[in-house]
């Protein structure tokens, strides 16, 4: 961890919830494991309200599991997801996550020690589709599992604001080590930090301009 950072990262933290307050993430509509799976992989290179379009085409289908998601037709699936882009890969890493997330969405709800948690989060990138950042926000936000996500809006804060200047270029698990060595380790605060950044961000910390203070 870099020095100095862990201060201004737990401060930064506190500054948003005082301001923001709880942001009830992961932004799905029925709250359902599966649906937080297949937002996470549709939402890949897509903005969300084009990915609710795609889960309100499969929900429409009756495609609203894993299971009946498999046994929908690849052209169903294909036209359903079509909002979200890329249809023709997404459709197979859906197929692929929903495989996995049969076999194994039990054991990985469970409470694990660290170096587990590793073994399955490597066992999860494994999935055909799946990055580090779907990974962890399949982790954090579907199985309660301690990790923090790391994306463009948290790259972003964190240049802008943190006094992490070279976080736009940093690896990933480096960046998301120094966010980990800074916070407690609580899945309530991972899940919160990371909603109230993406809130911050649409709010005022855009992509071109920066109107806002922490």
């Amino acid at each position: 961890m870099v020095i100095g950072h862990s201060t201004v990262i737990l401060d930064a933290y506190n500054t948003l919830f005082a301001r923001y307050g709880e942001q009830h993430w992961w932004p799905s509509k029925s709250g359902a494991q599966w649906e937080i799976v297949a937002g996470a992989i549709l939402t890949q290179n897509c903005a969300w309200r084009n990915v609710e379009r795609a889960l309100e085409n499969l929900s429409a289908l009756g495609a609203d599991t894993p299971r009946r998601l498999l046994a929908l037709p690849i052209a169903s699936l294909r036209e359903a997801i079509r909002p979200a882009g890329f249809f023709m890969q997404k459709s197979v890493y859906l197929q692929e996550a929903a495989r996995f997330f049969t076999r194994h969405a039990a054991e990985y709800s469970t409470p694990c020690a660290a170096t587990e948690l590793r073994a399955r989060r490597e066992r999860l990138l494994g999935v055909k589709g799946v990055g580090k950042e779907t990974a962890d926000s399949i982790l954090l936000y579907v199985f309660n599992q301690p990790i923090f996500v790391i994306d463009a809006y948290t790259r972003r804060v964190a240049t802008r604001h943190l006094g992490i200047p070279d976080a736009a270029t940093l690896p990933y698990d480096a960046l998301q080590a120094i966010f980990m060595d800074s916070l407690p380790p609580d899945i309530r605060i991972y899940n919160e930090y990371h909603a109230l950044i993406v809130r911050l961000c649409k709010d005022s910390c855009r992509k071109h301009t920066c109107l806002c203070a922490l």
